[in-house]
C-alpha cells in the first residue's frame, strides 16, 4: 500500500526592473491582473510583491507553489510572461527554491 505524501510548497521568486516611462502602468497591471491570473491557476498558492531597499532589480514577488507541475498547466501557460510590459522589463532574474529536509 502506498500513500502520496504531498510533497511541501517551493517558492518561485521573480525579480525584474521597469522602464521608468512604464512603472505606474506595470505596478497597476501586476498586482491588478498578472497576480490575480495566477493566483487562480492551479498550484499557485500564494503570491507577494516587494520593493527593493538595496541593490539588485527594483521589483520581486515571492510565489508560493505546490510543485514543479504547475509551470506545465494550461492556465499558466495561457497568463506567463509581462505580455505588453515584455519589452520594457529588463534585469528579469527566477529563482525556485525547495524547501530543504533532511
Amino acid at each position: 500500500m502506498s500513500l502520496d505524501v504531498p510533497s511541501p510548497p517551493q517558492l518561485h521568486i521573480v525579480r525584474v526592473d521597469i522602464d521608468p516611462a512604464h512603472e505606474d502602468a506595470f505596478n497597476h497591471w501586476y498586482d491588478t491582473v498578472h497576480i490575480p491570473a495566477l493566483r487562480a491557476c492551479p498550484g499557485w498558492l500564494s503570491a507577494r510583491r516587494y520593493l527593493s531597499l538595496e541593490g539588485g532589480q527594483k521589483y520581486a514577488a515571492v510565489y508560493e507553489v505546490a510543485g514543479e507541475w504547475v509551470y506545465h498547466t494550461p492556465e499558466f501557460l495561457a497568463v506567463k510572461g509581462f505580455m505588453e510590459f515584455e519589452p520594457h522589463v529588463s534585469g528579469f532574474m527566477r529563482q525556485r527554491l525547495a524547501p530543504m529536509t533532511r
